[in-house]
């Protein structure tokens, strides 16, 4: 099996665009590809998904280990033709200005894959040769696949950068993409538009497939490519008689954030999945023993969901008699009072917790977080830990019922102590009531799988609180 890592100068560069026609190019000539993101992204493995027919994997150099990464990556690559990789942000941003540690050069290292470097070549022609050495020299253990131009203005555009690369660099260029309309994704305020939403149409990733060949040579990079001696991974046990228990699932086009690996740790400690849409279902799936709320953007469809009156009702009495619920970001904002938008209309939601949620026009919270429980619930025991992310655009804008820190299964509570990645601001969050457990923070169950394991095990436990008929 071949791989390699298309990383990008920084956001933007069109590296999503790239990384997925590299993947409809490969999969058109017949070969199997194994597709994967770097970092917290759930809009653009769902794009890799409906490309290659082939769940996406996130990899993270902060949320998960060095080895749960690597087994990761040989599991879900294992018996392809080729594996592909979108990187993260610029190709060396990471945690921090000093070392490498969550980026992209970091995983490229760790998984012994070469680069593919995209380079937004607007504005520029022979710049581009001085950028492309300093990305190259900046980092010599790195291993190179190419590099491939992306928004050229013309054929000369591409002709005068590749005689000051060739002139200067030791890395092929493999060719560029004429600017494009046609290319452009749509975008929002979390990023693209998701798969869930609007899906890739067969005839854009084939127009795509047929460019990425036509524009690029494919055949310099797939010689230069290295055989990887990707080791099989033995399969792990499934537990199903040891926790046979069902988990409705939200899932539709304003709650579609969620983590693959999330999946498939519940499946694996016996969990049986059954999805459902707030959207369109009136009630919930019968005889299920608990709720995961994932996130996505439940602002979009506001008004859809607070006139699905009878399922929220549902949620509520089942989370008010004790039922287990896990959400988090857009699910947590499901289970509030409501969400007034940007232009201050409000639509009622869940109510399970006494706050009122608004949109604002700018970022609220964006980077990685580290969670230690305080208090038992249904993720587990004080003190222990699990990270994940937080990226939202909404706020609590009003607390309408005392939330105590200290635990009170009749109140509201915080259970979670809160750090950002370097652990310099710690605050309390995680709104617990009974057994519904809320957040801001998606978190990443194999930065500690023993959370899934904990969670399959209380609904186990606690079957006896009362189902959906």
């Amino acid at each position: 099996m071949k791989g390699l890592i298309v990383a990008g100068t920084h956001s933007g560069c069109g590296k999503t665009t790239i990384a997925m026609g590299f993947m409809a190019a490969f999969r058109k000539r017949g070969m199997k590809v194994a597709p994967f993101k770097v970092g917290p992204d759930f809009i653009d493995p769902g794009f890799h998904k409906n490309t290659c027919n082939h769940s996406s994997r996130n990899l993270d150099g902060w949320m998960l280990s060095k080895e749960y990464n690597k087994e990761v990556f040989y599991k879900n690559s294992y018996a392809c033709d080729v594996a592909i990789v979108e990187g993260v942000m610029g190709l060396f941003d990471g945690y921090d200005g000093r070392s490498e540690a969550g980026s992209t050069a970091e995983m490229a290292k760790w998984l012994s894959l070469p680069v593919l470097l995209v380079v937004d070549a607007r504005s520029m022609s022979r710049s581009v040769a001085a950028m492309v050495y300093g990305f190259k020299n900046f980092d010599r253990e790195l291993k190179w696949a190419g590099v491939v131009l992306n928004r050229l203005g013309s054929n000369t555009h591409l002709r005068f950068i590749r005689e000051a690369i060739e002139d200067h660099v030791d890395i092929p260029l493999l060719g560029g993409l004429i600017r494009e309309n046609w290319l452009n994704l749509p975008e929002r305020h979390l990023g693209l538009v998701t798969q869930d939403e609007t899906p890739l149409q067969p005839d854009y990733i084939d127009r795509l497939a047929d460019l990425i060949e036509n524009s690029l040579n494919l055949e310099i990079l797939l010689d230069n490519l290295p055989e990887l001696n990707v080791r099989k991974v033995s399969k792990k046990p499934e537990l199903h008689n040891r926790y046979p228990v069902k988990i409705g699932v939200a899932r539709d086009e304003a709650f579609c954030f969620y983590y693959q690996d999330n999946f498939d740790l519940l499946k694996r400690y016996g969990a049986e999945l059954v999805f459902f849409s707030p959207l369109q279902d009136r009630s919930l799936p019968r005889n299920i023993d608990g709720l995961y709320l994932g996130g996505g953007y439940p602002e979009l469809f506001a008004e859809k969901l607070s006139k699905n009156r009878g399922l929220m009702e549902e949620i509520k009495q089942l989370g008010n008699n004790g039922f287990p619920i896990y959400a988090e970001c857009g699910g947590f904002m499901y289970l509030t009072e409501g969400i007034e938008d940007k232009s201050l209309r409000f639509y009622p939601m869940a109510g399970i917790f006494p706050v009122k949620i608004m949109m604002l026009d700018r970022l609220k919270a964006l980077g990685y977080r580290e969670v230690t429980l305080k208090a038992s619930n249904l993720l587990g025991k004080p003190g222990e830990k699990i990270r994940g992310h937080e990226f939202h655009y909404s706020e609590i804008k009003e607390i309408t019922e005392k939330i105590d820190p200290v635990v009170d299964h009749n109140r509201v509570n915080l259970v979670y102590q809160l750090s950002d990645r370097p652990g310099l601001k710690i605050r309390e969050e995680g709104y617990m009531k009974k057994n519904v457990l809320g957040s801001y923070v998606h978190l990443h169950f194999g930065s500690n799988p023993q959370i899934a394991e904990n969670f399959v095990r209380f609904l186990s436990d606690n079957s006896a609180v009362p189902q959906p008929l």
